[in-house]
C-alpha cells in the first residue's frame, strides 16, 4: 500500500439515476474525476426545513484529487438540482500504488 494525502473519495447524492449520470458524465468529460460509481436504490432520511424527510436517491462515489476538488464542487453546484447538494470529501490515507497513480494521472490536464 502507498500512503497518500492527495486522492479523495467524494460522496454526492442525486435525486435519480438520470441526474447522477449527468453529473458523472460532466465530471468525466471535464477530467475532474478518474471514475465514479453509482449506487442506486438508496434511501436517505434527513432534516430539511424543519421536518424529517425521506427520499430515494442515488449515491455517487467520485474519485479525484485534492487539486481538482474545487473545480468538481463548482461543477456539481452548477449542475445539481438540489438547493443544498451533499458534497462530502474523504481523504484516502492509502491505496495500491497503481490505483492511486491512475487516479492522479486521469485527472491531470
Amino acid at each position: 500500500m502507498k500512503t497518500t494525502t492527495s486522492v479523495l473519495l467524494v460522496l454526492v447524492t442525486a435525486p435519480n439515476m438520470k441526474t447522477a449520470r449527468r453529473l458523472v458524465n460532466e465530471a468525466l468529460k471535464s477530467r475532474l474525476v478518474a471514475c465514479a460509481n453509482l449506487v442506486s436504490t438508496l434511501e436517505s432520511n434527513y432534516w430539511w426545513q424543519g421536518s424529517i424527510e425521506r427520499s430515494k436517491e442515488v449515491l455517487i462515489l467520485f474519485k479525484t484529487t485534492k487539486a481538482r476538488m474545487a473545480a468538481l464542487e463548482k461543477l456539481i453546484l452548477a449542475v445539481h438540482p438540489y438547493d443544498t447538494p451533499e458534497i462530502v470529501a474523504i481523504r484516502l490515507s492509502s491505496g495500491t500504488p497503481r490505483y492511486l497513480d491512475w487516479v492522479a494521472n486521469s485527472v491531470r490536464r
